[in-house]
């Protein structure tokens, strides 16, 4: 053999390495399951890959045996890596809370006969909340698979409280308001039919329509309500417009299969927003820091307490666009916030209750009762702030057995008819169960 010229089957291992190269970016992006269709194909290449390199003549020599044992070595690792990602707890209780999220629908569609309920839209935002739980240990696979499962049901929600408010209108109206009117509801009706379809679609459960198909469908119905006449009537263009605006939102949802293949959706850790989100954190837990020093309500009448109004006021202008993962982010960080305001005001109100001895000599027996409640869970309030535990904590399970006594305490109260203790009782078990919550999602250990 000529100086400098390869051995063939080097040569061969060198074209087989490309291919594993290829897949390993496959691998990589996977994100599915075992019964997935791109699993499968994944999994043959590189099992047709080690039978290409078992038949590699090594013709006794050692740097063509090493080539082929160290490519044999790269796929048997890209089969391994392929199976983990696909059989990981966390992406098996995905699959299983989507699992549950498809089944609700259809029983939904055969029971409601097409209707949405209050209870169905409950159920929706449990199982989001489930999915933003699981735990993903930074792994981009299960990031994306998280975040595509959240994406969908997501779009799911938004469908159905469009539906609901629309639903909440009396929609759609009689036919004798104006003679436009049939014609849009024959346009509602078609509506109706293409949101299942459209839900059917995003949950996977219809395989007969696919989004090109009912695109058209829903641009057609647009191009219908165009033409219908609403003029000088300002109850039918009204009417006209909702019905625009629920086709454009299906429309809007129909796009959703192309959402999450940029690595930016699910892998959040350079984003933009969350990055944002993160620093008005660091301010939150300053301005928290500052007010639980204070002693004296007086003293909450501060520069921070203000700031703290700000704050919120920068979380509204978070871009969180369509991404769930974002938006759950954004709104614990205002929960956080809204956390503080409601201890600074408690305190507040405590405060000048204190100066108000004489006024409230005669304040009904049951309102007293609950007001001593509250400054009861005012201090355990500042506790829960404070916190910086998990569950396993002793401290946690003080916190948790305290506040459910105070909501023990509140249901004990005998209002005796009076209507003002009722309404100071009913918020001040809001005001318990609030603490509560905040303790919880504290130590949920949610992640981006």
């Amino acid at each position: 053999m000529a100086m400098g010229q390869q051995h063939p089957s080097m040569i061969r291992i060198q074209e087989i390495q490309k291919g594993i190269h290829e897949a390993r970016r496959l691998v990589v992006s996977f994100s599915g399951t075992q019964s997935d269709r791109e699993y499968k194909r994944l999994e043959s290449t590189l099992i047709k890959m080690l039978f290409e390199l078992d038949a590699v003549d090594t013709d006794g020599k050692p740097d063509i045996q090493h080539g082929r044992r160290s490519a044999v070595n790269d796929v048997e690792g890209l089969l391994k890596e392929l199976e983990q990602i696909a059989t990981h707890p966390s992406r098996l209780r995905v699959e299983k809370v989507f699992s549950d999220a498809q089944q609700l629908v259809t029983n939904e569609l055969s029971s409601a006969g097409g209707l949405i309920t209050e209870e169905f839209a409950e159920r929706i935002q449990e199982i989001i909340f489930q999915l933003t739980q699981v735990k993903t240990g930074g792994k981009i696979s299960l990031r994306k698979a998280r975040y595509r499962a959240l994406t969908k049901i997501c779009a799911l929600q938004d469908i159905i409280e469009n539906c609901i408010g629309r639903q909440a209108l009396s929609l759609p109206l009689s036919a004798d308001t104006h003679p436009s009117v049939p014609k849009i509801n024959s346009v509602l009706c078609e509506v109706s039919k293409a949101r299942w379809d459209v839900i059917g679609l995003l949950m996977n459960l219809n395989t007969l329509e696919n989004c090109a198909h009912l695109s058209r469908i829903l641009t057609g119905l647009l191009m219908q309500l165009d033409a219908i006449d609403v003029a000088g009537h300002s109850e039918a263009r009204n009417y006209r417009k909702r019905v625009v605006h629920e086709i454009n939102c299906l429309l809007e949802h129909l796009e959703i299969e192309s959402e999450g293949e940029a690595a930016g959706s699910y892998d959040l850790a350079q984003n933009q927003s969350i990055k944002q989100i993160e620093e008005i954190g660091k301010k939150t837990a300053h301005l928290k820091q500052q007010l639980l020093q204070l002693e004296n309500a007086s003293d909450l009448h501060f520069k921070p307490k203000g700031e703290l109004q700000s704050v919120l006021t920068e979380l509204d202008k978070v871009d969180i666009g369509k991404n769930p993962c974002i938006r759950e982010a954004r709104r614990r960080a205002v929960v956080d916030v809204q956390a503080v305001i409601a201890y600074v005001d408690l305190k507040e109100t405590l405060a000048k209750r204190a100066n108000m001895e004489e006024q409230l000599r005669d304040e009904h027996p049951s309102q007293k009762a609950i007001w001593q409640v509250l400054s009861d869970l005012s201090e355990f309030q500042k506790q829960v702030l404070s916190f910086d535990g998990d569950r396993t904590d002793k401290n946690y399970m003080r916190l948790e057995e305290m506040l459910t006594k105070q909501l023990l305490a509140l249901d004990a109260v005998e209002t005796r008819g009076n209507d003002g203790a009722k309404v100071a009782r009913k918020q001040a078990v809001k005001f318990a169960q609030n603490i509560l919550n905040y303790l919880d999602m504290k130590t949920d250990e949610w992640e981006y």
